[in-house]
C-alpha cells in the first residue's frame, strides 16, 4: 500500500460519476499508452454496491487485455473470489452486509496473491490503519478522478509484472534521459563519449532511442554523469 497515505485526503473539487466519465474522455488515459503493454490477460473484480461506480470503473478499465468482473453486493463478491483467480481486487470498504475487515480477511485467504486497491465514501482513520494492516495496495476516496484512480491502476500492475514497457518505449526514455543529462551538464556527445570511453556514433544511437546499451554502457555513461545506476532506471520507471 502507498504508505503515504496520500489518497486519503479527498479531492477538493471532484466531479460527479456522470461528469467524471465525460471529463476523462479529454485526457490521454495512462492505460492507453502504446509504451506498455500486458504480457497475459489482467483478471479483475469491481465490488461496490453502487452500480454506477462498478459501470465506470468497468468503462474505465475497458482494455483487449483485461477481464473486468463488476459485482454489487457481498454475496456476489464473495462467490466470485472463491471461485475466480483475480490478479486485482477492488473493494469498496463499505459493503452493505459484509465487515471490512472480514471482507480483508476473506480475500487473504482465497486471493493471496491477488493486489487489493480500497475505494471508500467514508474515510476514517481505522479504515486506514485496516488497510495497513491487510496490506492493501492503495486507499482511494470517493469521488476521485479517473485519472488519479488509472494511475494507480497501472502502478499496481506494474509492480506485479502484469503491465510492462516496451522495448522501444524503455529505450525512447533511456536515451531521453541520458541526452537531458548530457545537456544540463553542459557537455557535447563529444565530450561525453570522452568521459566514458563509448563511441560517439553509439552514444547517439543510444540517445534517439534507437540503439539498446549493454549493462556495461550504462555504467559508463552513469559514472560519466556522476549517479548510480539505480538513479537511471528510478528516472525512466
Amino acid at each position: 500500500m502507498n504508505t503515504q497515505l496520500s489518497s486519503f485526503t479527498p479531492a477538493r473539487t471532484m466531479p460527479s460519476v456522470g461528469r467524471m466519465a465525460t471529463a476523462s474522455k479529454a485526457k490521454t488515459s495512462p492505460l492507453e499508452n502504446t509504451a506498455w503493454f500486458c504480457p497475459q490477460e489482467v483478471r479483475i473484480v469491481v465490488a461496490d454496491d453502487d452500480p454506477a461506480i462498478g459501470q465506470l470503473i468497468l468503462q474505465t478499465l475497458a482494455r483487449p487485455s483485461f477481464r473486468v468482473d463488476v459485482v454489487t453486493s457481498a454475496a456476489e463478491a464473495r462467490e466470485k473470489i472463491a471461485a475466480n483467480p483475480y490478479h486485482l481486487i477492488i473493494l469498496d470498504y463499505v459493503l452493505p452486509g459484509w465487515d471490512a475487515n472480514q471482507a480483508l480477511e476473506f480475500i487473504r485467504q482465497h486471493q493471496p496473491d491477488a493486489a487489493v486497491i480500497v475505494i471508500t465514501g467514508y474515510p476514517s482513520l481505522e479504515g486506514v490503519v485496516s488497510c495497513l494492516r491487510a496490506r492493501v495496495y492503495d486507499y482511494l476516496t470517493k469521488p476521485f478522478d479517473l485519472q488519479q484512480f488509472e494511475n494507480v491502476v497501472q502502478r499496481c500492475l506494474q509492480s506485479k509484472g502484469l503491465l510492462r514497457m516496451t522495448e522501444e518505449a524503455l529505450l525512447e526514455r533511456i536515451g531521453a534521459f541520458i541526452r537531458e543529462r548530457r545537456k544540463a551538464l553542459g557537455l557535447t556527445l563529444a565530450q561525453m563519449s570522452e568521459r566514458t570511453g563509448v563511441s560517439l556514433g553509439y552514444l547517439s544511437q543510444i540517445e534517439l532511442g534507437k540503439n539498446s546499451a549493454s549493462i556495461e554502457t550504462l555504467y559508463r555513461i552513469c559514472l560519466g554523469f556522476g549517479i548510480r545506476m539505480s538513479e537511471l532506471f528510478s528516472a525512466i520507471d
